[in-house]
């Protein structure tokens, strides 16, 4: 699952378990991923700064068993671009 409003994205690992670029080392249920994605792609289309604005984000982080203030701080903090083609290694020999 990607979006082209931001860099992370989704990915199933088999059944109803997804992993999430921003939140690595958890598995979440398909729902959960879809959450997460709007979170970050929320996160990444505007600035959050009105009360009725972060009660949403709070509200769909909680899904997530996070605030809307962790989830926006971890949405920057793990902003790598997975979607890149990795560049191979050269090697040297000899």
């Amino acid at each position: 699952m990607t979006s082209d409003e931001t860099t992370h994205m989704a990915r199933c690992v088999g059944g109803d378990r997804w992993v999430v670029s921003w939140l690595p080392g958890r598995t979440l249920t398909g729902k959960q991923a879809v959450t997460a994605m709007t979170i970050a792609t929320t996160v990444a289309t505007r600035e959050i700064g009105t009360d009725a604005e972060w009660a949403l984000l709070d509200e769909l982080a909680l899904q997530l068993g996070l605030t809307g203030r962790e989830a926006t701080f971890m949405v920057a903090a793990e902003n790598h671009d997975y979607r890149r083609t990795a560049r191979p290694r050269r090697r040297a020999f000899g």
